[in-house]
């Protein structure tokens, strides 16, 4: 199969997964484990995460309604703490592998899910750590972000979004997600996806299938 286009998540694929971060916050405020993904699972096309996603509800808003879905869940926690965890740390291997498909002629797509605050598309606390990322951004063709776009995956009319602005059809490209339920929707259209659990795997994954090897930096 020839491949000519790859669309990666940013949150938990180019950078480092907010999962990461919840599981502190969640250790250091002596919640269960995954408490913040368990709030986000129970109704998730219409929760608090949800509409925030696809921008239905402001930060303050959304502080309101996640600790209230929370507090039925038996904590409390409230939604701004949520939001500070969201934006992880740039993997440099990720985005050295971003300028090797580049050299090679790859169309790179960006799909990710993200909520309107902090500075631009990773969220980002501070404006250096979001010129840092611009600078990644910068090396796609085309980001759909679902507060901007008002649909969120893993509903499949973001992939076909992002089809259509590449001009491209789904068997031509890979997509590469932290999330399998939002592989599954890519997988389905026709995509060859990859589930990512770090970024080793995923690299390891994507030069198998496209017959390159990404050499680590510092190696």
């Amino acid at each position: 199969m020839t491949f000519n286009t790859v669309i990666f998540d940013f949150g938990g694929v180019i950078i480092s997964s907010p999962f990461e971060a919840f599981n502190r916050m969640e250790a250091e405020r002596g919640l269960p484990q995954d408490f913040v993904r368990r709030v986000n699972s129970i109704n998730p096309d219409n929760n608090a995460w949800a509409k925030f996603e696809r921008a239905e509800c402001n930060a303050a808003e959304f502080d309101a309604l996640f600790a209230a879905e929370a507090l039925v869940l038996g904590h409390k926690l409230d939604g701004a703490s949520v939001i500070a965890c969201l934006s992880g740390d740039i993997r440099p291997d990720m985005v050295a592998a971003l300028d090797v498909l580049k050299t090679k002629g790859f169309a790179l797509g960006c799909i990710t899910n993200n909520v309107p605050s902090g500075k631009g598309a990773g969220m980002a606390g501070s404006d250096e750590k979001a010129a840092a990322i611009s600078a990644v951004m910068e090396r796609f063709d085309h980001i759909i972000e679902s507060s901007k776009a008002g649909v969120r995956k893993p509903d499949p009319r973001i992939y076909a979004m992002m089809c259509a602005a590449l001009a491209v059809q789904p068997s031509q490209c890979i997509y590469l997600d932290d999330l399998g339920i939002n592989c599954k929707p890519a997988a389905a259209m026709g995509m060859a996806a990859i589930k990512v659990t770090s970024g080793d795997q995923a690299l390891q994954d994507l030069g198998a299938l496209l017959a390159l090897t990404f050499t680590p930096l510092g190696v």
